[in-house]
């Protein structure tokens, strides 16, 4: 934090994750994060594939972030933009109260509300044909099917229809809108039109008008309110910052990596694992393997998620008894493919592929190659064989890929980039800004605010000024590791091919 306050301009991102909520304060006239902060989030989870979260520790922990950053940096504040986790569901009452707990996206319980709802549209091609995507259990829309026949007083009570950083808007400004970059997770939004699909609400209700319950949709260079007095008491802000649309943490990692021009690749490496690129133009895949979802800039982002990512290192790491600050010397002991040894880290079930009730397997052990540096490495390697399986999918539909993004905190680790790299036969860049979803939140409404005061500016214009590439971890392919590494991609294939029939069966 630099010394001198007096006269500073900042903009807040706030990126409302899984695991944690983070603020980070970027002073864009030096160009300097001069303050961030964080706190601990708890998913409760249970054996039928749920995971929720109160609104109410959100809320707590905002306060927990806003009251380490000092009253000087908070005052600079000129704009602030929100990023959050995708598909959660927040459910209000007409007195904006919660009606339940916020079921996440990697809630996997509601399978069920996801068939009743295909078979009621006329199926799976026919979503794709429509509205240009399936739906899937992680969904927004079948976790409010769930609602209806599970809490059928609360469904009848239901209000309001927000997503995670939508909630986080209305608390600070009073606003209750979405932007169709996070809106496109619903699987309630036509992404070719960017309007809610009136046969998808249809088909989850068919008496009920449950467009009457959804926000407005609001254009992303265009701020949708102000701080409030409330929020200003709360957290100890101004009253009457400018705050802009924000969206889901896909499209703010999208800003935060610049991934706003078409040939630029991100990929997420945390909890979850994402990989997607910007098209000016909507991009469907007839297989559905892609999500066509918008982008929070005016464009595209198609996309591939996966459940489980750095969060199977995490798991197995414990049992194994590795240590955090042991885990990048483990992992390099073993060679590329971990000697036959693959995972199938579906630990939360899985979205790719599509195995909902799968479950983490390990396959290829013998007396030779069961050690923990293959277990651990194994991990690694098996995730990003789904991201793979996502980015051939894409090439295959159009997107350009010149380039990789890496983000989250899989990108920390030269070996997890040197993986990336290798396996997906790319160079890996990574950038010096840190917390890409955060920081692009921020972009975002520091891109607003310029258009506010007449500037005629683009969002590549803005990232390409703030965002610089980290040199020291630029990571080019191992031509060595080519053919080991298609080897064992097909074996994950053909591993992933046998075990899904069991698991699609429970």
């Amino acid at each position: 934090m630099r010394g001198c306050l007096v006269g500073m301009k900042t903009v807040l991102g706030i990126d409302l994750g899984t695991q944690s909520i983070k603020l980070v304060f970027y002073d864009f006239e030096t160009k300097e994060v001069v303050a961030s902060s964080s706190a601990d989030l708890e998913v409760h989870r249970d054996d039928s594939g749920t995971a929720e979260q109160n609104v109410d520790d959100w809320l707590s922990a905002l306060e927990s972030c806003f009251s380490n950053v000092p009253q000087p940096i908070k005052t600079s504040l000129v704009a602030i933009g929100v990023s959050g986790q995708q598909h959660g569901f927040v459910a209000l009452d007409a007195h904006d109260r919660p009606l339940y707990s916020v079921k996440l996206w990697c809630d996997t319980a509601t399978q069920a509300e996801v068939d009743e709802i295909t078979d009621n549209f006329g199926g799976r091609a026919r979503l794709i044909e429509v509205a240009g995507n399936p739906l899937l259990t992680g969904y927004t829309a079948p976790k409010i099917v769930w609602l209806r026949k599970n809490y059928p007083s609360a469904y009848e009570r239901l209000t309001h229809i927000l997503l995670p950083h939508d909630y986080l808007n209305f608390v600070l400004t009073g606003e209750k809108v979405m932007e169709r970059g996070d809106a496109s997770g619903t699987g309630m939004l036509n992404v070719r039109e960017r309007e809610w699909s009136k046969e998808v609400l249809c088909a989850m209700d068919s008496e009920r008008d449950l467009s009457a319950c959804l926000p407005k949709l609001v254009s992303p260079d265009q701020f949708i309110g102000a701080t409030t007095s409330r929020a200003a008491e709360d957290y100890g802000i101004p009253r009457g910052v400018p705050v802009s649309c924000g969206g889901g943490d896909n499209m703010m990692g999208a800003i935060g990596t610049g991934n706003v021009v078409p040939g630029v690749l991100t990929m997420s490496l945390g909890t979850s694992g994402c990989l997607y690129a910007y098209s000016d133009t909507p991009i469907v895949d007839p297989k559905g393997n892609i999500a066509a979802f918008c982008s929070s800039t005016g464009g595209w982002l198609p996309l591939v998620c996966t459940m489980n990512c750095t969060l199977s290192t995490e798991l197995m790491r414990a049992p194994l008894g590795v240590d955090l600050s042991e885990f990048e010397n483990v992992v390099s002991a073993a060679k590329p493919g971990c000697d036959g040894v693959i995972s199938l880290p579906f630990f939360s079930g899985e979205r790719t592929p599509n195995i909902p009730n799968a479950r983490g397997s390990i396959l290829g052990l013998t007396a030779e190659n069961c050690n923990t540096a293959n277990l651990l490495r194994a991990q690694m390697e098996s995730s990003i064989y789904a991201l793979k399986f996502g980015l051939d999918e894409m090439i295959s539909i159009g997107v350009e890929a010149n380039e990789i993004i890496l983000t989250g905190g899989g990108s920390n680790s030269a070996v997890w980039r040197q993986i990336v790299s290798d396996i997906c036969q790319l160079e890996v860049a990574v950038l010096d800004q840190g917390e890409g979803a955060a920081f692009g939140a921020a972009l975002q409404s520091l891109w607003v605010l310029f258009r506010t005061l007449g500037q005629d500016v683009s969002i590549a214009d803005i990232t390409t000024e703030h965002l610089t590439k980290d040199l020291s971890s630029h990571t080019k392919p191992d031509e060595s590791c080519r053919k080991i590494y298609n080897e064992s991609y097909l074996y994950y294939k053909k591993a992933i091919h046998h075990i899904s029939p069991f698991y699609s069966s429970i």
